[in-house]
């Protein structure tokens, strides 16, 4: 399942209240003022950072494979009377009539792409999408595997209509030569005695430092900058970021 299947109807409503991590605006603001204006934030999602960085006065649109998600974005957009620019396209096969001096993701959304075939599209449509002076931030990571110990725990919070919301991971398969997990995801929302369940595959597939380094270079990219999140040897990097220029 795809990233523009998976965060469609239940899973997009509790998408933000189970979300683990929020993404602050302020490295995605400095970036921004560093490189360039406009901006595109590809796989914007439900509006976190782009919102934030509209309220701060950045040219900034996003990108993203879930109509469900977009439509979250867009009303709360509404709701806090801000001016924005979404586009409901996969990141592989983004078509759009402008050039940017800034392209970026918050956090590795890049990993949702499920091979290297697709991701390779997606660095061509940046090399397409990138202005001839612009930079391209790419964070990545390689994901944890869960401990059998943690299959079937359950996260959960309340929404502000009183629901209980859960996520549970029930399953999961790991492919250490396809640099491919699959994890079995169960959400559930359960209110005045209605309770929903729906179980949905969350597949990512991983970059080593070498191997997403050849793959810019096939889509005429080049590394400007490759920071390592963590101190880690460099046969061991599990989080780090590209900053790519065209060639």
């Amino acid at each position: 399942m795809d990233a523009a299947d998976f965060y469609t109807g239940l899973v997009a409503e509790l998408y933000g209240p189970l979300k683990a991590h929020a993404q602050v605006a302020e490295p995605y603001a400095r970036f921004i003022t560093e490189h360039g204006q406009p901006a595109l934030e590809l796989g914007c999602g439900d509006g976190e950072p782009m919102l934030e960085l509209r309220r701060l006065g950045l040219d900034v649109e996003g990108l993203d494979s879930s109509s469900d998600l977009l439509d979250r974005c867009r009303r709360r957009a509404a709701t806090e009377g801000l001016d924005i620019v979404v586009h409901h396209q996969r990141m592989e096969d983004v078509d759009l009539p402008r050039r940017y001096r800034s392209i970026f993701l918050a956090g590795p959304t890049f990993t949702l792409l499920p091979d290297d075939d697709t991701s390779l599209r997606a660095l061509q449509g940046i090399h397409r999408h990138l202005h001839e002076e612009g930079t391209a931030m790419i964070p990545l990571f390689v994901p944890t595997p869960v401990s059998p110990d943690d299959l079937g725990r359950t996260t959960e919070t309340t929404s502000a209509d009183g629901a209980t919301l859960r996520v549970a991971c029930i399953a999961q398969d790991r492919d250490e030569v396809q640099r491919t997990q699959k994890t079995m995801l169960r959400y559930e929302r359960i209110r005045d005695g209605e309770h929903t369940v729906v179980d949905r595959l969350w597949t990512l597939h991983w970059h080593t430092p070498a191997g997403f380094a050849s793959l810019a270079a096939q889509a005429g990219l080049n590394a400007s900058d490759v920071r390592i999140d963590h101190d880690e040897p460099s046969d061991a990097v599990t989080e780090f970021t590209f900053f790519l220029r065209k060639e």
